[in-house]
């Protein structure tokens, strides 16, 4: 580069422009600065240092032609815009999720930077080098964009841009840097007489010879600024207007917006309360005047557009629309606009809010109504005042709306306006010179006439949609009855399919006489729109009535415009079809005559002949063959899993074949196929079709496992299949968890309803039948064991409902009776005795209970759960931890308090493990002492105890049913061990257990025998104080502790049978 001055100013502007848009990453930052860089005089070679743009202009700039090279680069204009925003998201501290690639497959970018050369090459110096199928893309081990780079290359985009887009706009200050590049653009440069010259000639007058007028006559806004022929340069006139009404002359500049404008605009712009503090300043009459039209920058992408345009000719967004506003840490937001209705000033009509520019006049949003000026009358013409007609002297009616000249004193007869046909329209009069009427009259005649017509076109539209018909075929019959008295829907029953018949022959006979030559009809079709070339056909042209009755619709009854409607209809339809591939012209007019037009309907009838083979194939006996991954032919297959798994794209398709090829694979199809159709990311897709079972430790696809709502485990479905099915067959209800994490708690009442409910979904097509009836019936068990009249039969395993309040109680299974609450067989000195009294009856009376001695009094003081009230005819030695094989709880057979597995409701318990909280008197702690112990207590409270047994009972072992485990399965035994003198006949096991019974029956509290050991354990078991006091003796340290500790109640839950 040289070290020129420019080449000094362009380097600052450049690195400053650098800097501040690879921070910000917005281009209204760097906006002022890349205006400075378009507009330095430095040759393309110099100034562009990344960007290759003199090959990318002469690219583009194709065509011979003005108006086809300015057209190139207007497409060069949109591609750079989309290329800057690219370049912006990159740079931005907030960029887009997935500024990684760019898809190709884009509407957007296929439209813009795919359309033009050297787009991909601009992306290429962005970053994106990876070429992938579907787009471009980021290297995989680049994790940030190169910020500098690309806010250099952006910055060259951006004036590339600017530039290209002044050269269409011939608001370039050098444009003789591109007359070696462009040389068709570039024009000598034209005086402003030529200008007003050339502008008067495309307006058709001609140039004034002499002294222009003092007073010139302003021109209709259509008119004032003729717009310019697309591709060609227009030469503003030296007349700058506002910069929002484009009518009135600047008055005010404002330097804060970049507005120029009149009084009124800047008295309603200026009006917001966010704009009313902006820097203003008055223009004198004659800058205003001798300014020549400036352009406007839209304020979104920097475009410049000409002064009359409304919307920006890059992004379409209207012309006072502010800036994009980029939202940085979540914080700012961006000023409000209004969105309420307008009413234009000029027509009235109401527009959207957001409009610029009215819908009908397009007029924009502030102008106010122009006025209507007086029309000069020149020779023999005169403007009618109401609908501007120029009508002709000497003439006094208006041709068009027939109502009198405002300075005629005479006038013709009124006339109403053209409106749908007429049924009560009079008809002229003749002879005679028309009389004036008054003017009230006559206004009030048109507007009857206009409500007349209107209420009869509404009442014959209603009675013809009772009938069916639409307001389109109303409207076309009544065009063919004209004022006769025929109803339009009758007109249509009979005098329709004749016409349409008519129509179709018209139609048949001009293509007809096209193909032989008949020049009046083909000039007669080429003057309403149709190419001649595009009539001709090789057959008889075949129409349907319903291709005639919609072009007839079209043609709103006129018969002869329905004829070429038709034509051309028929021909639209026929080039669409045959672009498809069908080429016989004859079976295209065919299938479109049989369709009624329909195209849909013609292609089904052109494709049944052609897919009668494939029908025949997929309808034979034979198995399809199975798709083969390694077939030669890929697009085959790929067809082949769209057609047979619904796979959402080809591209799926692709991936399922390329990871049914890789080495080693041990799944299916079906496998990959259900993995592919979740997630279109190969290594997650990896992970799903390599899922290992936590409980046979295999490994199966995702798809084949199966998980359990309550936890996150997933086990396959054979090992899930055969867990439930041995815990429905051989365990209780609640064992049914999870058989990886135990999950969840079932002795939790919450989740023990919302967790079977959803179960029961999933063993339902997982078990057999058999087993699945077997859980229905224990969870129906299970449920009604909740109800407090729901009892278990002792004598075998079914339960009941039992509505009586009578002890005894009859199981209607085994039809044996037992008592309802002691639940022990009843017997007849049961009647009208208490379970407590029977008991003791039964101990002093009952040769067969007096023979089992103690071990028939444990066993008849055995186990009953706490929850479910079942009695277990079993002694309460060995583990103390019971669980119930009815409802599952878990409790301790001495003091029937719960076991917990965690965390437990104490409060202040820190135990985590399993465990119960034992009370002091529990068998738990008493099954430690020794039976002369556990006697004394008993002698201290005053309580007898046998230390021999029964006569009945003289055995040598202790005969006390126990519950062992012989050979896999639970059964009731004796139990066995040497019995020694002073054991009552029971070992040594269970007669502390006959000992520690009978205190917990008299409530004998054992802290009695406590030694200053035991007093300081149980006192920190019950969260107590036991710290010595200084000085104090050991004997009152004993005193204290056990007065404190005998404070403390006893277990409140310890089976007690007095």
């Amino acid at each position: 580069m040289s070290n020129s001055a420019e080449s000094v100013q362009m380097e600052e502007v450049r690195l400053r422009a650098q800097s501040l848009l690879s921070s910000s990453g917005s281009a209204q930052d760097v906006k002022a600065e890349v205006l400075t860089l378009a507009s330095i005089a430095l040759p393309v070679s110099e100034k562009y240092l990344h960007l290759t743009a003199e090959e990318m202009l002469r690219e583009n700039t194709v065509g011979r032609h003005k108006l086809e090279v300015l057209e190139s680069l207007s497409r060069l204009v949109k591609a750079l815009s989309i290329l800057e925003k690219y370049g912006c998201n990159l740079t931005s501290p907030t960029r887009p999720r997935y500024w990684r690639s760019v898809k190709h497959n884009n509407p957007v970018f296929r439209t813009t930077v795919d359309a033009i050369k050297g787009g991909r090459r601009v992306l290429f110096l962005y970053g994106y080098t990876n070429q992938q199928i579907d787009g471009l893309s980021f290297p995989d081990e680049v994790t940030e964009p190169d910020c500098n780079k690309v806010a250099a290359v952006t910055l060259e985009v951006m004036t590339l841009r600017t530039e290209v887009d002044m050269l269409v706009k011939g608001i370039h200050p050098h444009p003789e840097c591109f007359e070696d590049i462009i040389p068709c653009l570039i024009q000598p440069k034209k005086t402003s007489d030529d200008s007003v010259v050339n502008l008067l000639g495309d307006l058709g007058e001609k140039p004034p010879t002499s002294t222009p007028l003092a007073k010139p006559i302003p021109l209709p806004r259509q008119t004032q600024f003729p717009k310019a022929p697309k591709g060609e340069l227009f030469t503003p006139v030296n007349k700058q207007t506002c910069s929002i009404c484009g009518i009135s002359s600047v008055h005010i500049e404002c330097s804060t917006c970049i507005q120029r404008l009149c009084l009124n605009c800047d008295r309603l712009f200026h009006s917001h309360p966010e704009r009313r503090g902006h820097s203003r300043t008055n223009l004198s009459a004659t800058a205003t005047s001798s300014a020549s039209l400036s352009t406007w920058e839209c304020a979104h992408c920097t475009t410049m557009n000409e002064t009359r345009a409304v919307l920006c000719t890059t992004c379409d967004r209207p012309r006072l629309a502010t800036p994009a506003i980029t939202v940085q840490d979540g914080t700012g937001s961006g000023p409000t606009s209004q969105n309420t209705e307008w009413e234009c000033k000029s027509c009235t009509v109401v527009n959207q809010g957001s409009s610029i520019l009215c819908e009908v006049c397009e007029r924009p949003r502030l102008a106010t109504r122009p006025p209507v000026l007086p029309a000069p009358e020149f020779g023999s013409k005169w403007t009618c005042h109401f609908c501007t007609f120029v009508n002709s002297k000497p003439s006094a009616v208006c041709e068009m709306c027939s109502l009198p000249s405002k300075d005629s004193p005479r006038a013709s007869g009124s006339h109403s306006l053209q409106q749908p046909p007429s049924f009560t329209k009079e008809p002229p009069e003749l002879g005679g010179t028309p009389q004036p009427k008054p003017r009230a009259t006559l206004d009030h005649r048109r507007q009857k006439m206009m409500r007349d017509d209107g209420l009869a076109l509404i009442h014959q539209i209603k009675e013809a949609e009772k009938r069916g018909v639409s307001p389109e075929e109303v409207y076309a019959a009544l065009s063919m009855c004209g004022s006769s008295s025929v109803n339009p829907c009758d007109w249509l029953t009979s005098e329709l399919p004749h016409l349409l018949d008519e129509i179709c022959a018209m139609a048949a006979s001009v293509q007809a006489n096209y193909r032989v030559g008949g020049s009046r009809i083909q000039h007669s079709v080429e003057r309403d729109g149709a190419p001649p070339e595009l009539n001709a056909g090789d057959g008889d042209t075949k129409l349907s009535r319903a291709e005639a009755k919609l072009a007839w619709l079209a043609a709103g009854g006129d018969k002869d415009k329905a004829v070429r409607q038709l034509l051309r209809d028929r021909q639209v339809k026929m080039r669409e079809l045959q672009s498809l591939g069908f080429q016989d012209v004859s079976q295209c007019e065919e299938a479109l005559r049989q369709s009624g037009g329909d195209i849909k309907g013609a292609l089904s009838l052109l494709q049944r002949p052609l897919m009668e083979p494939f029908h025949q194939r997929i309808w034979l006996d034979q198995p399809e063959p199975p798709i083969n991954p390694k077939h030669p032919d890929k697009q085959r297959m790929c067809r082949r899993l769209l057609a047979l798994y619904d796979l959402p794209s080809w591209g799926r398709c692709e991936l399922a074949l390329s990871l049914l090829q890789e080495p080693e694979i041990n799944y299916s199809l079906e496998d990959v196929v259900q993995a592919v159709k979740e997630s279109h990311d190969r290594e997650f897709i990896r992970r799903l079709l390599n899922t290992e079972c936590p409980v046979c430790l295999g490994i199966f696809p995702r798809s084949k496992m199966q998980s359990l709502t309550s936890c996150q485990c997933s086990v396959c479905h054979e090992c899930f299949r055969q867990h439930f099915t041995i815990a429905v067959r051989d365990k209780h209800i609640r064992d049914m968890v999870c058989p990886a994490c135990c999950e969840p708690d079932i002795n939790d009442p919450e989740q023990l309803d919302s967790y079977f409910s959803t179960l029961d979904i999933q063993l339902r097509d997982c078990l057999e039948p058999e087993v699945y009836e077997l859980f229905h019936k224990k969870l129906t068990e299970h449920a009604l064991m909740k109800d407090p009249k729901f009892l278990w039969c002792c004598h075998c395993t079914s339960g009941f409902i039992n509505d009586g309040n009578q002890l005894k109680v009859t199981c209607p299974s085994c039809r044996k009776s037992f008592c309802a609450q002691c639940k022990k067989p009843w017997e007849p000195q049961h009647q009208d005795v208490s379970c407590e009294q029977f008991q003791l009856w039964k101990r002093e009376n009952d040769p067969e209970y007096q023979r089992q001695g103690l071990a028939g009094y444990l066993r008849d003081n055995g186990i009953t759960c706490p929850q479910c009230k079942f009695q277990y005819a079993l002694t309460k030695g060995g583990c103390m931890h019971f669980t119930c094989s009815q409802c599952r709880h878990q409790f301790c057979s001495g003091c029937n308090n719960p076991y917990y597995k965690t965390e437990c409701k104490v409060p202040q318990c820190k135990c985590s493990g399993l465990h119960a909280h034992h009370p002091r008197d529990c068998l738990f702690y008493l099954r430690d002492w020794d039976a002369d112990r556990l006697q004394a207590l008993l002698q201290r409270g005053g309580v007898d105890f046998n230390t021999d047994p029964s006569n009945d009972s003289q055995t040598e072992t202790c005969g006390v049913m126990e519950q062992k485990d012989e050979g896999g399965q639970q059964a009731d035994s004796p139990c066995g061990v040497q019995s020694q003198p002073g054991q009552a006949g029971l070992c040594m096991k269970h007669y502390r257990e006959y000992l520690v019974s009978l205190i917990n029956d008299h409530m004998l509290d054992p802290a009695l025998l406590y030694d200053e050991r035991e007093l300081v354990i149980a006192c920190e078991r019950y969260l107590m104080d036991s710290k010595k006091g200084e000085g104090e003796d050991d004997n009152a340290y004993s005193a204290r502790l056990k007065k404190a500790l005998m404070e403390v109640p006893l277990g409140e839950k310890v089976p007690r049978n007095k």
